[in-house]
């Protein structure tokens, strides 16, 4: 049994995450944030060689996540796949950042920098999200629905259940029926053809019950506009509570935008922005 000793040799690999801090985190390309809010300095010419770097990096950047009004850059993290093109271009204004806890609450929670009426908005739904998923903090039942997904974040939530992660230690269980979850986890655009199946499984479930989108294809459609076959995104199609983005977002991101949607993590702007004091208690 060659089992015993690779597992002497080896020890635990299971995570400890949340209740202590994942190694794997800060090498983790997690985020693209943005280092300078306006494209030239208050009271300061214009600099020609910034704003030009900007123009390019909002032209090449595939999915058009970044916007520029008025000197004011802001990207949206639900379109972005993470091509790092931004960031070579306008090192200035973009930079790269680790981190894995990336989940936002709601899709405006995605575009940075936030507004005060972003933060406003998202103080709201913070407080009633945390109210409706009071009693499901013990044992949490996910039904997964691949909506139009390309495969990359199937191979993300597959791994959730492997010893590495291992959600089951949080009390975190995979369902095959709708009628048993509490979470509604889905990937893929939002294809036409699975617009009655998400739906139907959404009505299924009992309350209280969250969606947790995970990708920027659920998000935005990613590389994938709006179109005949597909739906930009699967907001349009059921309330979607939670957003991860991410192409594809790690199995660590996921787990965390589900923790933060049944309120097992704490809450700043991104959801779960660090695990409370009593996360230890958690299952």
């Amino acid at each position: 049994m060659p089992w015993i000793p690779r597992g002497l040799r080896h020890g635990i690999v299971t995570s400890g995450y949340p209740r202590r801090p994942d190694g794997y985190g800060p090498g983790f390309f997690g985020h693209v944030e943005v280092a300078s809010v306006r494209s030239d300095a208050p009271g300061m010419p214009v600099r020609s060689d910034a704003t030009e770097a900007l123009a390019a990096a909002a032209a090449e950047c595939p999915t058009g996540a970044i916007t520029l009004d008025g000197g004011v850059v802001r990207l949206d993290r639900g379109r972005c796949i993470l091509c790092g093109r931004c960031v070579a271009l306008a090192p200035s204004t973009f930079r790269a950042d680790p981190g894995f806890e990336t989940s936002g609450l709601g899709r405006a929670a995605l575009v940075v920098p936030a507004t005060d009426d972003d933060e406003t908005a998202l103080a709201e739904a913070r407080t009633r999200l945390a109210a409706r998923v009071r009693g499901l903090r013990r044992s949490i039942h996910v039904r997964h629905v691949d909506a139009g997904s390309d495969g990359a974040e199937e191979w993300e939530v597959a791994a959730l259940t492997n010893p590495v992660y291992d959600v089951q230690r949080l009390g975190v269980f995979f369902t095959a029926s709708p009628k048993h979850a509490d979470v509604l986890l889905v990937t893929g655009v939002g294809t036409a053809g699975m617009e009655a199946p998400l739906r139907q499984t959404y009505d299924l479930m009992p309350e209280p019950k969250v969606v947790v989108a995970a990708g920027v294809d659920a998000a935005s459609g990613g590389m994938v506009h709006e179109g005949y076959a597909a739906r930009g995104g699967v907001g349009g199609l059921v309330p979607v509570d939670v957003y991860v983005p991410g192409s594809p977002p790690s199995p660590f991101g996921i787990l965390h935008g589900i923790l933060a949607a049944v309120g097992i993590l704490g809450s700043r702007r991104h959801v779960g922005a660090e695990a409370p004091k009593d996360a230890a208690a958690a299952p």
